[in-house]
C-alpha cells in the first residue's frame, strides 16, 4: 500500500500501489503541461465511506511514495482513462482498471 502526500500538510491518503503507479504517471502528466485539476477518490467502508476532493495544481508538492520496490508494468489504457478524466469537469476519478494488452515501463 502506498501513500499520496499533497502539500505541505502531514495527511497522508493510503492508494495500492499499483493504482499509485498510474495515478502518478496522470497527474504528473496533467501537472507538467501545468493543467490544475479537481481529484477526487471515495474512502471505501473500511475507512468510514465517504470521499475526499483536492485540488491538484503544479506549484503545490506532491509526493508518491510506494511501499513496493519494483515498480509495476503500467497500463497505458488506463493512464489514458485517468487523464481524460483528470480534464473532465468532474476531475480526476481513480476509476476501475480497463483490460489492455499493451503493458509498457517507465523508469
Amino acid at each position: 500500500m502506498g501513500k499520496l502526500i499533497y502539500s505541505t500538510s502531514l495527511r497522508e491518503f493510503d492508494i495500492d500501489d499499483r493504482a499509485l503507479a498510474h495515478l502518478r504517471v496522470a497527474i504528473l502528466t496533467k501537472l507538467r503541461r501545468a493543467e490544475s485539476f479537481a481529484f477526487t477518490w471515495e474512502h471505501g467502508v473500511e475507512r468510514g465511506s465517504g470521499r475526499t476532493t483536492m485540488w491538484m495544481h503544479e506549484s503545490i508538492p506532491v509526493l508518491f511514495v510506494f511501499s513496493g520496490n519494483r515498480a509495476p508494468k503500467l497500463n497505458r489504457i488506463w493512464i489514458e482513462e485517468l487523464i481524460l478524466s483528470a480534464s473532465s469537469t468532474a476531475g480526476l476519478h481513480l476509476v476501475a482498471e480497463p483490460e489492455s494488452s499493451e503493458p509498457f515501463e517507465i523508469d
